[in-house]
């Protein structure tokens, strides 16, 4: 079956009900109605008004739940808003049923076009950081920054640890892991994630872990969650195979904002070694290497992750550094600043990913 073929689950409006998504202090809910999808928006109040816009896209089986952590933390310097993508958190599937990259991008910008809050200092981890790729590659008007955290760009040796999460791309593969694990309860099923997802799982809080629970009761709850993940894994093993301009390397290329790259040396989904690559691609770029942390270093490391995006709009002056953000602990091993001074390259926007 297609990534383009309708899914097999009710319609949004006869979806069964399940409990409310946690919701942190400070932050709010709103649904967000667009052609053919309908987005959950997290969003905070900024500390002052006129702060320019942020936009946070998490990656594979995450939600806009992921960025609660480093929100707050540049509440200061930023009017934040994390999306739950289409099929994920508590957005409803895509009326089409496109989870491609392409699909999750041109979500994206539909609800910045329609929100008017570009350009945006644009975040993305794992998937979120592929998508977040494509829509500074597609549309330069809608971003003025771009933070990865562990993108999910192309490897041609992909670890051993993520070729489980590959697998469920296969067809028939996520129906056969859910009859495999109908047994599993919903503890066991967040300590397997949090053991592959972070590089020292004794981080989370017991707090955390209760939530992270009562979360994955509720999402193993939707009809749909199964096709969401196993649809977007496809999403991204495809676009690992696609060349020419559509490629996501030639497309990081073509990246004008300035960008961060943040890549944690116990990921075990996102090669280490990638980072130097990623680098090298992005015309102008700095690299923040964070030896002990895994695939989301914005929740093992926030005040860190905070730290070097505060330094990136201070070089590039985007928007100065407010007073008191020192939070420095657990540094990585450096920010490094990468500035390519290459021509501009004034290829055609990839029109599948235009809103």
């Amino acid at each position: 079956m297609s990534s383009t073929e309708l899914p097999s689950v009710p319609p949004a409006n006869v979806l069964p009900k399940v409990a409310a998504v946690k919701v942190a202090e400070g932050e709010r809910l709103r649904s967000v109605h667009l052609p053919g999808i309908t987005l959950t928006v997290r969003s905070r109040r900024p500390a002052r008004a006129g702060l320019p816009p942020a936009l946070y896209v998490h990656g594979l089986g995450g939600s806009s739940q992921n960025w609660s952590a480093l929100m707050p933390l540049l509440d200061d310097v930023v009017d934040s808003e994390a999306v739950d993508l289409p099929g994920f958190g508590d957005s409803p599937p895509p009326d089409d049923g496109n989870y491609s990259i392409t699909g999750h991008a041109r979500a994206v910008i539909r609800h910045l076009d329609a929100s008017g809050r570009g350009p945006v200092h644009l975040f993305g981890n794992s998937l979120g950081g592929a998508i977040a790729t494509r829509v500074a590659a597609a549309r330069p008007d809608l971003v003025r920054t771009l933070t990865l955290v562990s993108p999910a760009l192309p490897e041609i040796r992909v670890q051993r640890s993520a070729v489980p999460t590959g697998l469920l791309a296969l067809p028939g593969v996520a129906s056969l892991f859910t009859r495999m694990t109908r047994e599993w309860t919903a503890e066991q099923r967040v300590r397997g994630v949090m053991a592959l997802c972070y590089g020292d799982p004794g981080k989370v809080t017991p707090e955390g872990f209760r939530n992270a629970v009562e979360e994955m009761e509720r999402r193993l709850q939707l009809p749909y969650f199964w096709d969401a993940m196993a649809r977007s894994a496809r999403g991204i093993v495809n676009a690992y195979t696609v060349g020419g301009q559509h490629g996501l390397w030639r497309q990081a290329e073509r990246v004008l904002a300035p960008t961060l790259l943040v890549y944690g040396g116990r990921d075990q989904l996102v090669g280490y070694r990638m980072a130097q690559r990623a680098a090298r691609a992005f015309r102008d770029s700095r690299l923040l290497t964070l030896p002990d942390a895994g695939h989301v270093a914005m929740m093992e490391y926030p005040e860190t992750v905070a730290t070097a995006f505060r330094e990136l709009l201070a070089d590039t002056g985007t928007q100065g550094v407010a007073e008191g953000d020192g939070h420095d602990e657990g540094r990585g091993n450096d920010v490094r600043q990468n500035r390519d001074h290459r021509a501009v390259d004034h290829e055609p926007a990839d029109e599948n990913t235009g809103g």
